[in-house]
């Protein structure tokens, strides 16, 4: 019964994050009609820009569904685009050998992490506090120079587009224009369908909700809580790799005061998604939408033309309060109950 009750919470609160994103950008498309908000294109360019966003998205509700939190991502995000540039443009190292290195950079980082919060019972915030320090500084130590990626490997897997075969409009010339997606949204949407299907339908799935829910009737049911939280953190250690390439993929260089505040996005993008703050309740699918009212926001303001970028904090700012206060609402009638 219990299991059903956090289930239509969680359903609700999805439902809401989704139907505010529609509303926001039926909105779009009537205010900005005339610049084109409305087409296939645009939509697809919320994707576009917010691929990295939304792999390092899924690894934060995964480790924030346990009650934990990572604040290190953004300077991880950081270091890894600074480690790709720097091999591929000072240390004569191919592309895909590369992105395998940063892949298993991040999955040691997370293993470290994991281990401190795991093992040594030490406060999420604090272990990736130093996370984050310690990738920011290494970024400055690898380079305190912008280094721009001219690496012909990596230059064309950015610049690859796919087709879509609907939506297209005429241009001027009276040619078709069809609308496209770069690699990096297929592989940020398939990592998401899977990471669904892993919290939903397999052990270690709901060992992460069980765990976030409530670690001692965890631990009584014979789960190894130390373990799952481990796991979690190598998880969202792979994530964050993951994400940086696909980031440095949009951005194509690495400098140090890159993606800060990255980690905020990440963090506000599952919130707004549903995923509580005390954990044992989320859905990679709801951050996905959290990421997509972020870039309508950023839309809104790129197509008015006059307002300021900060606006876009502000707004995602009262968004926050919104979802966080809904939430507590929905667990005190819960309580009640």
């Amino acid at each position: 019964m219990k299991e059903k009750k956090k289930l239509n919470q969680n359903t609700f609160l999805l439902l809401v994050t989704i139907l505010l994103f529609f509303v926001m950008y039926a909105i779009g498309c009537v205010l900005f009609n005339a610049q084109g908000f409305a087409k296939t294109q645009n939509f697809l360019n919320l994707f576009i820009s917010n691929a990295g966003l939304i792999v390092i998205g899924i690894g934060m509700t995964i480790v924030m569904i346990t009650g934990g939190i990572d604040i290190s991502v953004g300077s991880f995000v950081a270091m890894g685009c600074m480690m790709l540039a720097w091999m591929m443009e000072k240390g004569g190292i191919g592309a895909v050998p590369a992105v395998l290195i940063v892949l298993v950079t991040g999955i040691v980082f997370g293993l470290v992490q994991g281990f401190l919060v795991a093992y040594m019972d030490i406060q999420p915030f604090i272990v990736t506090l130093a996370g984050m320090f310690f990738a920011r500084g290494m970024t400055a130590i690898i380079s305190k120079d912008m280094i721009s990626i001219t690496n012909e490997t990596f230059m064309a897997w950015a610049k690859m587009k796919l087709y879509i075969p609907f939506g297209g409009y005429l241009n001027k010339k009276g040619m078709m224009i069809y609308p496209y997606i770069y690699p990096t949204v297929v592989i940020a949407l398939v990592l998401l369908v899977l990471a669904f299907i892993m919290l939903k339908y397999t052990k270690f799935g709901r060992s992460i909700y069980a765990i976030g829910g409530n670690e001692q009737s965890a631990l009584m049911m014979g789960l190894n809580v130390r373990r799952v939280k481990l796991k979690a953190y190598i998880l969202d250690g792979f994530l964050c790799g993951v994400g940086s390439v696909l980031f440095c993929l949009n951005t194509l260089g690495g400098f140090v005061e890159q993606a800060k505040g990255f980690e905020m996005d990440a963090i506000a993008s599952s919130v707004i998604g549903g995923t509580l703050l005390t954990g044992g309740v989320g859905n990679v699918f709801g951050t996905l939408f959290g990421v997509l009212i972020k870039a309508t926001i950023e839309a809104f303001i790129t197509f008015q033309g006059t307002l300021s970028s900060w606006w876009t904090r502000i707004t995602i700012a009262a968004l926050l309060c919104f979802f966080i206060v809904l939430q507590s609402i929905l667990a005190m009638v819960k309580k009640k109950k």
